[in-house]
């Protein structure tokens, strides 16, 4: 399986981020990691990708990443060391050079970096034509040339003529393919009934599934609510490319699955054309049926037409078209909910105060109407958290809407990518990275950090459901240096978790942190570095709104300062 994709969502406008995991690495790195290990417990191999900066579609198999090394080890490089402790069977390297050096070539990059330091033992592949010089390639500790043609095979038998390269690298190649052949001979897959496998689906949509607004209007009541657009019939898979996988079933439609709890009826609401034209056909009919509904439902967002594989969005908002048929509903219906199908960020300005409800579904899957019907009638708490920040316009993110001149991107943002740029430069944002809102409320206290040994510590936290609803919560941790020597973020994800907590009750959650936690990468020394001095541990439901602060004074040894890891 050619997943999971880790790379870091540096620019919303990236056409590819529903594929991507988060803007942050931490959350990347653990995800991807668990992506993995779920993944291969039933036998089938994973592919972690792309090795490395490819953060852009725009000229990917050219423009070259300019990155200094500090932000490839604290932003771009974490995601693929902690996925690779879940001991993936390929990883992918990617299309764009980086500083110069096509990664299927840079012997730095997947010898000395992927495999002699992050530990990868397993077959290394490129992208689909990011072969440029295959002897190079083989030297750089490439395995696998995708996809395979001839010119590329007499191209490695003349550099091996010429002596440029040895049959033992060329054996040593060879062997880890022929151990994955053999890996995919010997792990047996486990079997599913088709029955098992749709109801994961839908436990998976619900969890991941956003409650970005709720002005009292959800869970839906009894009355009658007036769903609208073509996705409540046909939800969108995912985005376009490579990464597109058909399904053989067939959702259920929204308003059968609404109707028992609520009476739900559907209109179109238009048509989405390879343009994103929207007619309303019979506008009058269907403003009339809203102004006689108790609420709207408003089903809409990108899809493969905006959201692909091979080019990058020039903005990120809905169609003006969309953006308008939310406004006027809004003008014949107080209660209009709008449900938001897409694969990253998106600019709500226009509309999101005229609303009363915003429910982000991301691309959930074959389960999405099922998952998203049982949430908005209350049968299912909302749990999700935003993995990236929606910031209120692109003009607010560091990149806007630049791309790079067609050979050269600046990574002059450094490591205050996402929610530590808006941070650094005290920016508001729509919403912000970990946000989610839920039908429960919960209360957080009693906040210990305590120490472990020399390089650890433990942090712990009580977290009390003060609703009626049996939900769960996704509590995050951040660490801050109060004081360093060079510029490092406002605060760092560190530890989160996902707790079910029962109605009333109470639970303590725990975290452990290494020295890693603490640490940034100090170029001149070559290692991850502890500062002596005040850290703050921080405690939260979301990177805008923490609950508890503790304080740290770290005094470590000269020599345990510093480590490789």
């Amino acid at each position: 399986l050619l997943a999971p994709g880790v790379n870091i969502k540096r620019t919303p406008l990236n056409g590819r981020n529903f594929e991507f995991l988060s803007e942050d690495p931490y959350l990347s790195g653990m995800l991807g990691k668990a992506f993995i290990e779920g993944v291969q417990s039933r036998g089938v191999g994973t592919c972690v990708k792309h090795f490395c900066a490819n953060n852009r579609e725009y000229d990917r198999d050219r423009q070259t990443s300019e990155v200094d090394e500090r932000t490839l080890r604290e932003i771009y490089w974490p995601a693929f060391e902690y996925a690779l402790e879940a001991k993936p069977w390929m990883a992918m390297c990617s299309y764009n050079p980086v500083n110069g050096v096509f990664p299927s070539e840079n012997k730095w990059l997947l010898k000395e970096i992927l495999r002699d330091e992050f530990g990868f033992d397993g077959v290394i592949v490129s992208d689909w034509w990011a072969v440029h010089s295959p002897y190079r390639a083989v030297k750089a500790t490439l395995d696998l040339a995708m996809p395979y043609v001839k010119s590329a095979y007499d191209s490695l038998k003349d550099a091996y003529d010429k002596g440029l390269i040895t049959m033992e690298e060329i054996d040593e190649r060879v062997e880890n393919i022929l151990r994955l052949i053999e890996k995919t001979e010997t792990e047996k897959a486990v079997k599913y009934t088709r029955e098992e496998k749709h109801a994961a689906a839908v436990e998976i949509a619900k969890e991941g599934m956003v409650l970005l607004k709720n002005e009292g209007v959800l869970p839906f009541k009894k009355g009658k609510v007036l769903v609208c657009g073509k996705y409540a019939t046909t939800p969108p898979l995912g985005g376009g490319g490579s990464s597109c996988v058909e399904t053989d079933f067939v959702q259920a439609d929204l308003c059968d699955l609404m109707n028992g709890k609520t009476e739900a009826t559907f209109i179109r609401g238009g048509k989405q054309s390879w343009h994103l034209e929207y007619t309303p056909p019979k506008v009058k009919d269907d403003y009339m049926r809203a102004y006689d509904s108790d609420a709207v439902l408003i089903c809409i967002g990108h899809g493969e037409i905006i959201e692909k594989e091979g080019m990058d969005r020039t903005d990120i908002k809905l169609s003006p078209e969309q953006e308008q048929f939310i406004l006027n509903m809004c003008k014949y219906n107080e209660n209009v909910v709008v449900a938001v199908y897409a694969g990253s960020a998106m600019d709500m300005s226009a509309w999101i105060d005229k609303v009363q409800g915003v429910v982000f579904c991301g691309y959930a899957g074959e389960a999405t109407n099922e998952a998203l019907a049982s949430l908005l009638t209350g049968e299912s708490v909302f749990s999700g958290k935003l993995a990236e920040t929606f910031p209120k316009s692109i003009e607010d993110t560091y990149t806007g809407t630049e791309m790079g001149d067609g050979f050269c991107e600046r990574y002059s943002d450094g490591v205050f990518v996402g929610y530590r740029h808006y941070d650094k430069y005290n920016k508001d944002v729509l919403f912000p990275f970990g946000y989610g809102l839920s039908y429960a409320q919960f209360a957080y206290s009693d906040l210990q950090v305590e120490k472990k040994g020399e390089l650890e510590y433990e942090v712990s936290y009580n977290i009390t459901n003060t609703s009626n609803y049996d939900a769960k919560e996704v509590s995050q941790v951040y660490v801050k240096d109060v004081f360093c020597m060079l510029s490092r973020p406002e605060k760092e994800l560190k530890a989160f978790a996902k707790t079910k907590i029962a109605a009333g009750e109470t639970k303590r959650v725990s975290h452990t942190l290494d020295m890693r936690a603490f640490a940034y990468y100090n170029t001149a020394l070559k290692k991850w570095y502890v500062e002596n001095g005040a850290f703050e541990i921080l405690v939260g439901s979301s990177s805008r709104d923490i609950h508890l602060k503790a304080k740290l004074q770290i005094t470590l040894a000269d020599e345990t300062q510093m480590s490789q890891k």
